[in-house]
Formats: C-alpha cells, structure tokens, sequence
C-alpha cells in the first residue's frame, strides 16, 4: 500500500472511501483486463507489500502468470506517514532479461513507486517494467501504467485488508469509546460508513475488550 500508504491532511480531518470485497475484486477484474488489452505479458509479478499483495495474487489468477513475489517498502503506519520511503525487505527472484509487473494497491504520492523501481533497477536488467494499481490519485507525482479507477477528489482508501489498521489510527483520539461514539466518529468527521458488525469486529482486533471499556465516554459529541 503505497497501502498503507496515502498522504493527505491530519487524520482528525481525512475523508474516507471504503473499499468492500466485491468492489476490490472487480477492481481487479478491469486492472487485469487493461493488462490484456495492451498485450503485456509478464514473466514476474512483483508486489510492493503489504498493500500490493492482494492486488498481485488477483492478477497472477487473472493472467495465469504463478511467478509471483515481493518487496516490502516502508512508507507510512496507518494513517500516519514516516519521513521517506525506504526498502526494508528487498527482492530476492532474478530480474535479468525478465518483463516485471509492479503491483501496488494504491498510488498516492508517488514515492514508493518511485523507491521501488530504482531499487528493481539495481538488482538488474529486466527487459521492461510495468506499474499497476487498483487507484490512481490525480495528486501523485507518479502515474502508473496501469490503474482501475482514478480519484480526482482525494480521500484515504480504505481497502478491506486494511480496515483494521486504518480505523485504529483513526480513532486513536477517542478510543477506548462505545461502537456508537466510534460510527459518530467516522461518519462525521471521516464521511465514512460502516456495517455495525464489521466495526465491532475491527475494534474487537485493535483491543478485544476496548468497546466495553468505553462506556459512558462518547468524544464523538465534542
């Protein structure tokens, strides 16, 4: 992710965009149609973790190609971005020769992209590099050659392997808090929306006995 991985204002005032399962899979449906289409056919299929493992597992199924790894890149924690990317797991696979698909979940400021390639580029010589995502955002320095959907409007993507990640940092200010306190929370400072059983579930991961423990406590109506 550059997942995850975007850029943007303070988290206290970050508009969201949820991502289900279905979404993410016809998402990845068009992603790997594009690839077709344009007649490129990799050898490898890499994968900028963690945000990019799904979106790679997707297209290796959707375009039959089982030569699939990764590399992991630091950039942000949740919604919180550190100073740079950097690579912290490098690519181990053979790149010489080889035409390579770049995966990632999201392009946001462009710079794990651009980390990530120097980094392929000094492992070898592949014979061509190609970069897809699910979303491309107009503000990223960096275009794909690939992407599935583009966002004029930014908001902080919330995918569905990373919701639990992203509601923790989200509601760092507040939590421990009652599941009311915590939809309040999202949907009015965040616009986002989501299913009482799934946010039960994600704060029952960040901290199994958190949604109790805040009773009585509702920051939400600050």
């Amino acid at each position: 992710m550059e997942h995850n991985r975007q850029s943007g204002d303070a988290e206290s005032d970050k508009r969201c965009e949820r991502v289900t399962w279905e979404q993410f899979q016809r998402l990845a449906w068009v992603l790997a149609a594009q690839i077709r289409d344009a007649g490129f056919r990799p050898d490898l299929i890499v994968a900028i973790a963690r945000g990019g493992y799904l979106p790679a597992r997707q297209l290796s199924d959707c375009l039959d190609i089982f030569d699939l790894a990764s590399v992991r890149v630091e950039h942000y924690h949740g919604v919180h971005k550190t100073r740079q990317a950097r690579v912290r797991y490098p690519l181990t696979a053979k790149i010489d020769g080889r035409r390579i698909l770049l995966v990632d979940d999201v392009s946001d400021s462009g710079d794990t992209f651009e980390v990530t390639l120097a980094h392929l580029h000094s492992l070898g010589r592949p014979a061509e590099i190609r970069c897809a995502v699910l979303h491309h955002k107009q503000t990223s320095g960096f275009v794909p050659d690939y992407f599935a959907e583009e966002q004029r409007a930014w908001r902080w993507i919330v995918y569905p392997w990373a919701i639990t990640e992203d509601l923790a940092s989200l509601l760092r200010e507040i939590l421990p808090a009652p599941v009311e306190a915590c939809e309040r929370r999202l949907r009015e400072r965040h616009g986002l929306l989501l299913p009482r059983e799934t946010l039960e579930a994600a704060l029952r991961c960040i901290d199994p006995g958190q949604v109790d423990a805040g009773e009585g406590k509702d920051p939400g109506g600050r």
